[in-house]
């Protein structure tokens, strides 16, 4: 894996609580990866949320997954394994005769329960997954050869004969996903067992298939079949999962980005960003350089040049434009959630390669912008898409008839915000987030608590806990948007600080009561159009801030989400002001981040995105000098 590192920067100080730039040692080695991680995240148990926006997201989300009754959720398997079933069937995507059903009950619901177990230790929930373990164990049973489906197996026979057919094997990687998750995160053996078995059926069903037939299949989406047989290799050092992950390599898809060649126009963004972050998992596996060069390429020209100002993706869930080309692109239907969510885990790869702060900037970018808006708190339901054209709202699934690939991956995404708050090396935390939480690091014997309301408050206090010194680094992200910074420990201001978009890095040894005063100043900028730079959204710190009207009719929150494809855009909002400077035109109003349009022909009140739930919004307007 030589090159997929980058080499570390200099150290500037070695006093204690001296500032220093960037990297350390690589841990040892872990799992099946022959790649050594510059960084890894801190397993979910370690760290709880305190209360705040995320802790509530979190909340309203598992509140939600307990209205689901195991029973609905088993209702199409026990049918497919001939069993009886008199349950209420679930609606839309997962309705008896949906061909995607199954995606979201066997598996993104396995998959929530596992990781809202491991980030909370909510154990009614880790018991609703195991009761789903075991019953669809006895249909897997059933059907003994290994498959596990709420769809027959014939379906299969479709994909293979070229007959049109939804998305067989994206399904199929749910269920096993959701089982692995169960094995991982929350020691249900049994799952293990289910989903080894499930991958056998893989292998034979894909074993007659020349390179030919096999490119055919792989023309319809499969979800992240090529990572989840990698994840299976990591944890049971079976080599026959590799080899079979990789006959999910879509080579038509790789080779360009293998040459750093942007071909995405056309092509359907949510199959295809699971592909690469099978690359990306598959590189940590065999060290072949070819798939950090895919994942590597292929995140910083979709970030750079394909990404809205939420660092969203996608409009009509497509890539329709060549890079740079964004400002055609706005609509109702723009930014498909399971895109962010699953750009959202490729991030925490390269990150886990070179823990840059650029790939957490691009992440919190997300979070704060993309994905803390579209759950609903009265209902616990996510959104499918986030439209980023204008005047229009967010449309929220209904609880039990929507079971979209989006409701699948917001009660995952909902699960586990704890995940990449914190990284570590073997002798120091990443403070990737500023985010309330404690972390708990049981092997140096410490422990931290982060206390703040970020992004309201501007900056962050943490709080050592250790029974005696610990001699470790604590690296505070400098976020881009950072004009400037201060940092206290135990009260005394710092001399240095960081460059914004780096790593702070604070020496140990830390004792018990050590605290940490990061203040991080926020200001207006601009987020212009790549190709157009007077069509802009205005930022204040890491939030996307929109123009925000009259809130919908109760009617139009819960409803199909492609609902308001038939309405006609609202036109851009026009302002006079300067274009480099959003200061010109606009200022911050009467309550915490809230903020009014000056010096123009009408009144306009802007608000974070994140914080409109039902109201008519625009993100992008028209700034004339």
């Amino acid at each position: 894996g030589a090159g997929a590192v980058l080499p570390a920067p200099p150290v500037t100080s070695s006093r204690k609580h001296g500032v220093w730039a960037s990297s350390s040692s690589a841990p040892a080695l872990v799992g099946g990866e022959v790649v050594a991680l510059q960084s890894r995240p801190f397993p979910m148990q370690n760290v709880r949320l305190h209360e705040g926006p995320l802790r509530a997201a979190a909340d309203a989300n598992r509140k939600y997954l307990k209205t689901l009754a195991p029973d609905r959720l088993l209702h199409t398997f026990r049918l497919t394994a001939g069993f009886p079933s008199s349950a209420e069937p679930l609606g839309e995507w997962e309705k008896p005769d949906c061909e995607l059903r199954g995606h979201f009950a066997g598996g993104h619901y396995l998959s929530a329960c596992a990781l809202a177990f491991a980030g909370s230790g909510d154990e009614e929930l880790k018991r609703n997954g195991d009761l789903m373990v075991s019953e669809l164990a006895r249909c897997q049973a059933q059907h003994k050869n290994g498959y596990l489906s709420a769809f027959p197996v014939e379906w299969f026979d479709r994909l293979r004969d070229g007959v049109n057919v939804w998305a067989p094997f994206y399904t199929y990687h749910k269920i096993m996903a959701g089982h692995l998750d169960m094995y991982t995160l929350a020691g249900n053996e049994q799952a293990l067992s289910t989903v080894e078995r499930m991958a056998s059926w893989v292998r034979n069903w894909t074993d007659p298939l020349g390179e030919q037939q096999m490119r055919r299949v792989l023309q319809v989406e499969y979800g992240g079949m090529g990572e989840v047989l990698a994840n299976l290799y990591a944890v049971t050092g079976k080599q026959e999962y590799l080899s079979l992950a990789r006959r999910f390599d879509k080579k038509g898809f790789f080779d360009p980005l293998a040459a750093h060649r942007d071909e995405l126009k056309g092509l359907h963004v949510n199959t295809h960003v699971p592909q690469v972050i099978a690359a990306a998992r598959l590189y940590e596996m065999t060290g072949d350089k070819r798939y950090w060069n895919i994942a590597d390429y292929f995140w910083n020209e979709v970030t750079s040049e394909r990404a809205y100002c939420t660092g969203g993706i996608s409009n009509f869930e497509f890539w329709r434009t060549d890079p740079g080309v964004l400002s055609s692109q706005l609509s109702g239907d723009t930014a498909e959630d399971c895109c962010e969510y699953n750009m959202m885990k490729l991030t925490r790869h390269l990150f886990a390669w070179s823990p840059q702060a650029r790939y957490m900037d691009y992440y919190e970018r997300l979070l704060l912008n993309h994905r803390l808006g579209t759950i609903d708190p009265e209902t616990g339901t996510t959104v499918y898409f986030l439209p980023v054209g204008g005047g229009y709202s967010k449309i929220f699934a209904r609880p039990f008839d929507s079971f979209w690939c989006c409701s699948g991956t917001g009660a995952e995404e909902f699960a586990k915000l704890t995940d990449s708050i914190y990284f570590h090396d073997d002798n120091s935390v990443y403070v990737n987030l500023y985010i309330a939480s404690d972390l708990n690091w049981p092997e140096m014997g410490i422990r931290l608590s982060q206390k703040t309301s970020f992004p309201e408050e501007q900056g962050s206090t943490l709080t050592v806990s250790a029974a005696k010194p610990v001699d470790i680094d604590l690296k505070l992200r400098i976020p881009y948007w950072a004009k400037s910074g201060s940092v206290k420990i135990n009260g005394r201001a710092m001399p240095a600080f960081a460059d914004a978009g780096s790593y702070l890095v604070l020496r140990g040894p830390w004792t018990n009561g050590d605290r940490i005063e990061l203040s991080l100043p926020m200001h207006l900028h601009a987020a212009p159009m790549p190709d157009n730079e007077g069509l802009q959204s205005v930022m204040y710190g890491p939030l996307v801030l929109a123009a925000r009207f009259e809130v919908e009719p109760r009617e139009k929150w819960y409803r199909h989400y492609q609902a308001q494809t038939k309405q006609e855009p609202s036109p851009s909002l026009q302002f006079k002001g300067k274009l480099d400077d959003p200061a010109s035109w606009i200022q911050p109003g009467h309550g915490s981040l809230e903020f009014r349009a000056v010096l123009q022909d009408r009144s306009v009140a802007f608000v974070p995105l994140s914080s409109i739930l039902h109201e008519r919004y625009f993100v992008y307007h028209e700034v004339r000098s």
